[in-house]
């Protein structure tokens, strides 16, 4: 596949953390998801992300999400790089999604950090390593402390950095100095994790974005990159200036997955907003804001 032969990008350059639809009784709506994704490669998302943050992933169970990657493989697995959350805080079960993800069809895989517990950097390593030692695929390691209350250190980076099947790194750590010394100390692919640092981490020899604004901006962070690599930074910072607002609206409140659903909405790619509890669907104040946002990017 063609977005996974760049070693220094496994898993492409744009990837989108995809929601997960769902159908008014709260199932999985496959159709909508499948639906979903061939937009999102149809933009140039050259990658997806599935069954992680966005995507409900803590309330999502497993058969629900081997069958979401494997309809998302069928649709459009020859046309981008489709990576799968293996995610939890404890490691037996970690290794299983990874298992079923594979078995599904996934061509990566996305382990966060085990969260709550908030174990010792050797039992985040020890974590990292047996989910990747469960199958072949290649493995993004996801560093968000925000969510899990720890973050993995440079030295746990190089350890890890050690493995044949650990090559890249979802950073949400949202600080670009600490970014940059764990790029330097390891040859891992970096991806940012925050949509509004795209442009910094770039900066400091970042490969790509793994985004939930791209559901609704591809072509806006696929600007940035363009503009960057060519050396035209003037251009790449206006690029990333246009996105302030619409980022905002979406992420500025930390339910990026509740508001990003609304604007999917409101641009009539998923049919409802449905959330799992306990994530409440978007209310009317909420949705609001994302129309305004939606209107001012001119997107509606």
């Amino acid at each position: 596949m063609a977005s996974t032969t760049n070693p220094s990008r496994p898993f492409g350059t744009l990837l989108t953390a995809m929601v997960t639809p769902f159908n008014e009784d709260g199932s999985v709506d496959l159709d909508s998801a499948v639906a979903l994704a061939k937009h999102l490669v149809d933009q140039g998302n050259d990658g997806l992300v599935l069954n992680g943050t966005t995507g409900e992933s803590p309330t999502t169970h497993s058969p629900e999400k081997a069958e979401l990657v494997a309809a998302v493989v069928e649709a459009v697995g020859d046309r981008a790089a489709i990576v799968a959350g293996a995610g939890s805080n404890d490691t037996k079960h970690a290794v299983r999604m990874a298992e079923q993800a594979a078995e599904a069809g996934a061509h990566g895989l996305l382990a966060v950090t085990p969260y709550y517990s908030r174990p010792s950097q050797r039992g985040i390593i020890a974590h990292m390593e047996a989910i990747a030692d469960s199958t072949d695929l290649p493995v993004m390691l996801y560093d968000i402390p925000g969510r899990t209350g720890v973050r993995i250190a440079t030295d746990s980076y190089v350890a890890l950095n050690q493995h044949e099947n650990i090559v890249a790194v979802k950073d949400a750590g949202g600080d670009v100095g600490i970014a940059a010394v764990n790029i330097a100390n390891t040859d891992l692919a970096w991806y940012s994790g925050d949509d509004v640092l795209y442009l910094p981490f770039l900066s400091i020899g970042a490969v790509g974005l793994v985004s939930v604004v791209a559901h609704v901006a591809t072509n806006d962070f696929l600007a940035i990159e363009r503009e960057f690599s060519a050396g035209n930074h003037g251009a790449a910072i206006t690029a990333a200036q246009k996105l302030h607002n619409i980022t905002d609206a979406i992420m500025g409140s930390g339910a990026g997955a509740v508001m990003v659903k609304a604007a999917l909405k409101e641009l009539g790619l998923i049919s409802t907003t449905h959330m799992r509890a306990p994530q409440a669907a978007p209310n009317e104040a909420e949705t609001a804001v994302v129309r305004s946002a939606l209107a001012a990017h001119g997107l509606i």
